[in-house]
C-alpha cells in the first residue's frame, strides 16, 4: 500500500448499522451558510463518498479486472486521486460519476499492464483474499462472469456498466469516453457475444 494511501481518512465500511450518505445530504445537515465551505472540504466530502460507494465501485472493478484484490487497489488510488483533486473539481455534485471513469480507466491500465507482464514474464503468486475476496470469488465462478471474461473489453465494459451499475447511455457513455451511438453498438454486440459464448458453456 502505498503512503498516500495509507494517509487517507478511510476505512472499510462495517455494514453494521451503516447508512450509506450522501454528499448532498451531509450538505443539507450542516446547513445552508456552511454548504460551500462543506462541499470543499475534501476530507469529509470524500470519506461520504467512500463510506457510500466503496463496495459497489470494488465489484464494479473486480468484473473487469477478475481480481479482488486488483480491484481494491484500483478503488483505492481512485479515491486517494479524487481526495487529492478535491479543490479542482468543477462540480462535486458529479463526483460519484468521476470515480467510475477514474475506476474503469484504471481497470483498462491494470489489464493492459497484466497482459504485457504475461506476455513477458512467469506468473507471480495470486494476493492474499481479502475479507471481500470470498463474496466476490463466488460471482467470478459463475458461467455469466466467465462468459463476461471471454467479451472484448469495450463489450465488457459497456455490459458491466449497464446491466450491473445500472447506469443509462449517457451515464456509461460518459464513464467510458465515448458516444452513445457508441454504447449501443458495444451493448448490442457484447450481448450477442455473450449469448454465443453462453451456448458453448451449456
Amino acid at each position: 500500500m502505498t503512503e498516500a494511501r495509507q494517509k487517507m481518512p478511510f476505512r472499510k465500511p462495517d455494514g453494521e448499522g451503516a447508512r450509506p450518505t450522501d454528499v448532498t445530504e451531509t450538505l443539507v445537515a450542516r446547513g445552508t451558510a456552511g454548504a460551500v465551505a462543506v462541499a470543499w472540504d475534501a476530507d469529509q466530502a470524500v470519506t461520504a463518498l467512500y463510506s457510500a460507494n466503496y463496495r459497489s465501485l470494488v465489484r464494479l472493478a473486480a468484473m473487469l479486472v477478475r481480481d479482488a484484490g486488483t480491484a481494491e487497489e484500483v478503488v483505492q488510488d481512485a479515491f486517494v486521486a479524487m481526495h487529492g483533486g478535491w479543490r479542482r473539481l468543477r462540480d462535486p455534485d458529479k463526483a460519484l460519476s468521476y470515480l467510475r471513469q477514474s475506476v474503469v480507466n484504471r481497470s483498462r491500465s491494470v489489464l493492459r499492464h497484466r497482459a504485457v507482464v504475461e506476455k513477458y514474464a512467469p506468473k507471480g503468486l495470486p494476493d492474499a483474499p481479502s475479507a471481500e475476496a470470498g463474496a466476490i470469488g463466488e460471482l467470478e465462478r459463475s458461467a455469466v462472469v466467465q462468459a463476461l471474461h471471454r467479451l472484448p473489453a469495450r463489450q465488457r465494459e459497456a455490459l458491466v456498466l449497464r446491466y450491473y451499475a445500472d447506469l443509462s447511455e449517457a451515464e456509461i457513455a460518459s464513464t467510458m469516453g465515448i458516444s452513445r451511438g457508441a454504447v449501443k453498438s458495444h451493448t448490442a454486440r457484447g450481448m450477442a457475444s455473450l449469448r454465443n459464448v453462453l451456448e458453448q458453456f451449456s
